[in-house]
């Protein structure tokens, strides 16, 4: 005896889903179907985009015919997840920590230790607050990229999915550019370089903790030291060539300068005595990614209040972090950075000096010939004045000489 013929359903990708997987289609109009059985129709043939065979991780455009089984009832009466409701505090959070928002995306100041996304006790994140970010949208804003709970700064949200598409297609081929600013033990030899080592995860961490190992993923960071605090302690600017999990991290300590308050990595060398405080000093300084309606976003997210302290507590400018190196530069810094650095520095100074006036008394005496040009000696009686050969008029020109005329 045959088989019923399983049903089959169908739909069309609105524009709105245009660029994300279709299992995240799947999570938005079919929201009680379970994963594992979208990968059983996947493996099956039974999932189609345009009639030929799809995988649930497949990118889908607008206007592809999709074809699948209908899901059982059991599966459709699943209800959604749900998280807990959010407090005048959650919100309040939430929208304190927006420093630029647009019709497609929004850009958070992300706070130290408050997760990315939820996990084992974790149960204020990001990912949970994202319901008071909706404003005036038709969906729920979508992270595209995370931070460690405990590094702070520029992280990225989409308020579309069409937005949330491209920009994790930039973060995935590397066109999003981040900039960290971080606080290291001790001073690198090399002021400016790219440390490429390959990252793999931990042995016996559970996946939590990764460490440099041959047959690990390509990881390449580019550094370059701002400031020097003596030999104890150096501010750096970081920028990750590639999006590996606690990259940053894991590299500075590798090369023997942890970032200051990383145990995890640097162990109890990554803290410095005194008044810095033992907190993680990496911050996501600067975010710079292309807008899906035309331009670019360029945001810089302000450090901290420990990240600042500390930065005042060993007598770092702050205009120098401003002086960023080329995105496209390797190698020694230009002479245009080290330029500007300086002009940076004396701004400062003449900033402190604003008002201050030098005293000037009644026999005080220039200085020779400062700003004056300098007197043309006088010419000895009987000699021509020096640059001047006698017989001959200022300026008049050696003709060379002619040939006589013949008889």
């Amino acid at each position: 005896m045959s088989e019923p013929k399983m049903k089959l359903d169908g739909a069309t990708i609105a524009e709105e889903d245009d660029g994300i997987r279709l299992d995240r289609w799947f999570k938005r109009h079919r929201e009680g179907t379970p994963h594992a059985l979208l990968a059983r129709w996947a493996r099956s043939g039974q999932l189609t985009l345009d009639g030929k065979k799809a995988d649930v991780s497949d990118r889908i455009a607008t206007g592809q015919k999709l074809v699948m089984p209908t899901p059982p009832v059991e599966a459709e009466a699943r209800p959604a997840r749900k998280g807990r409701p959010l407090t005048d505090a959650d919100i309040e959070l939430a929208t304190g920590m927006v420093i630029h928002r647009d019709a497609s995306a929004i850009v958070l100041n992300k706070l130290p230790g408050l997760a990315t996304q939820g996990g084992t006790k974790t149960e204020q994140h990001v990912d949970g607050l994202l319901d008071a970010l909706k404003y005036d949208a038709p969906v729920r804003p979508k992270l595209v990229h995370r931070l460690d709970k405990d590094t702070s700064g520029a992280l990225l949200i989409a308020r579309t999915p069409r937005a949330a598409a491209y920009f994790a297609k930039s973060f995935s081929n590397r066109s999003a550019r981040k900039t960290y600013w971080a606080l290291i033990v001790g001073v690198p030899d090399i002021q400016q370089g790219e440390i490429d080592l390959p990252l793999a995860k931990q042995p016996g961490s559970g996946g939590e903790k990764m460490h440099v190992h041959d047959s690990g993923l390509a990881s390449k960071t580019r550094y370059r030291v701002i400031e020097r605090a003596g030999n104890s302690a150096a501010w750096v600017e970081l920028q990750p060539l590639t999006g590996r999990t606690h990259q940053l991290r894991v590299h500075m300590a590798a090369i023997g300068h942890p970032i200051v308050g990383d145990g995890k990595y640097g162990g109890k060398g990554a803290f410095l005595t005194g008044s810095i405080s033992r907190k993680m000093h990496l911050h996501s300084r600067r975010l710079r990614i292309d807008h899906p309606d035309g331009g670019a976003i360029d945001v810089h997210a302000e450090v901290p209040e420990h990240f600042a302290a500390s930065l005042d507590a060993l007598g770092f400018d702050l205009l120098l972090g401003e002086v960023g190196v080329d995105d496209g530069a390797k190698g020694p810094p230009p002479k245009a950075a080290a330029k500007a650095a300086a002009k940076a520095h004396s701004k400062q100074i003449r900033k402190a000096r604003r008002g201050e006036r030098r005293g000037r008394t009644a026999d005080s005496k220039p200085t020779d010939f400062v700003g004056k040009p300098k007197p043309k000696p006088k010419a000895k009686p009987g000699k021509a004045a020096p640059g001047k050969p006698a017989g001959k008029r200022p300026g008049a020109k050696k003709h060379p000489s002619r040939p006589a005329r013949p008889s």
